[in-house]
């Protein structure tokens, strides 16, 4: 049985690339008993699992590697692999794709529990099953979660350049002198690159039929993800399909429950839980609005396509041209909302931490709708130094 399993490991770690490493890599403290990588589809999550297992152990007797899908895993059960491997010496054990395998939360659990000297690190899809499964597991396992590729990330990774991470408050106050970074390359049109293409390591196996396997990622999440861990009709499907459709082709999508229903011809609740679905799927992101209480309850928020990739590959689908204002907007908010807070500010586009205002645009956007604000900046596409508070918007990609 094993042997199988040594086969299948042996091949796949001959495809690992090991000289870039994600930001999060060495942040993760990886010598914890039960440990989770989430992160969408597409994301990273299985190069760097194998990364470690070949930074740490020298041979498969050790450690394992197992796709949860894998038909003889799944025809085998994870427990009896786990008994087996570490009964006969193995040490640690890496599950890839694990939201794939029928109860693997009580079967994890139970792996932890009986060989508490052993290893389990595991990865899924950032889903509402995995967040589930905290409660489970919670005592005893440590949940990461992998974003896409930063544009610094892209830069290192595609143009072999590399540049530091920037805390927020550096960009905000020393944007200036952080430009002088950018000045040996055109930046601008690494930039433009990043939002097309950039988000999901992927590119580097040729961007020319990029989007078709992007476009074909978006159909294995809503198709196979989303359809099977929530149990959805297959007449549903297409609802969630023309919700993505709308969020894509709007400005910053606010959603108005009663017309969306109503011209899709589906309840209230189905809009309601679609748009959760797909924001659990990674495949939209919601900003809500400042406020509190009553009066955020009164607000709606804003759905955006998670990363520009996204909204690029859609819009080529459907033969569009995608809106700049939103491919601006959604690129803010994917590298900024990750570690900081971020909402909706009535005058200008957000309200970042709640004390910095954010109005983004073109090189031509002026100061006007956020004039007379503290704190307040103009975040600025198609510039490559700015000046005051005026900032390129490049220099946000730089944050992790």
């Amino acid at each position: 049985m094993l042997q199988e399993l040594v086969s299948i490991h042996q091949e796949v770690m001959t495809s690992i690339v090991r000289h870039f490493k994600r930001y999060l890599y060495p942040k993760i403290h990886w010598s914890t008993k039960g440990l989770c990588l989430l992160g969408d589809r597409g994301v990273g999550k299985t190069t760097m699992m194998c990364q470690h297992l070949l930074d740490t152990y020298t041979s498969s007797d050790r450690a394992l590697y197992l796709s949860a899908d894998h038909v003889i895993v799944l025809s085998l059960g994870l427990f009896r692999i786990a008994r087996e491997f570490f009964d006969e010496g193995g040490e640690a054990l890496y599950i890839d794709e694990v939201h794939k395998y029928p109860n693997w939360s009580l079967e994890i659990k139970n792996i932890l529990d009986t060989y508490k000297k052993k290893q389990v690190i595991f990865s899924g899809s950032s889903s509402l099953d995995l967040h589930k499964s905290k409660g489970d597991l919670s005592r005893r396992v440590v949940y990461y979660r992998l974003q896409g590729l930063s544009f610094r990330e892209y830069l290192l990774l595609a143009k072999k350049i590399e540049v530091p991470i920037f805390s927020i408050e550096e960009i905000l106050q020393d944007h200036v002198k952080l430009a002088s970074f950018f000045e040996s390359f055109p930046v601008l049109s690494c930039f433009k690159e990043y939002l097309h293409y950039g988000y999901y390591p992927f590119f580097s196996e040729g961007v020319e039929d990029y989007y078709m396997k992007l476009n074909n990622v978006i159909e294995k999440v809503l198709f196979e993800d989303v359809a099977v861990i929530y149990n959805l009709k297959q007449s549903t499907l297409p609802v969630l399909k023309r919700i993505l459709w709308l969020a894509a082709t709007s400005d910053g999508l606010i959603p108005n429950i009663d017309k969306m229903s109503k011209n899709l011809g589906v309840s209230r609740e189905m809009i309601y839980s679609s748009l959760e679905h797909l924001t659990h799927a990674g495949l939209l992101r919601e900003v809500r609005p400042f406020g509190k209480g009553n009066t955020l309850a009164r607000k709606p928020a804003k759905l955006y396509l998670h990363n520009t990739n996204l909204l690029y590959a859609i819009h080529g689908s459907l033969q569009m041209e995608a809106p700049l204002g939103a491919a601006r907007e959604s690129f803010f908010v994917n590298q900024v909302e990750m570690s900081h807070k971020l909402t909706l500010h009535n005058k200008g586009d957000f309200f970042l931490e709640d004390r910095w205002v954010v109005e983004i645009g073109g090189r031509n956007k002026d100061d006007e709708q956020i004039r007379g604000e503290q704190d307040a900046y103009l975040v600025i596409d198609n510039i490559k130094i700015g000046f005051g508070k005026k900032i390129p918007l490049y220099l946000f990609g730089c944050l992790y």
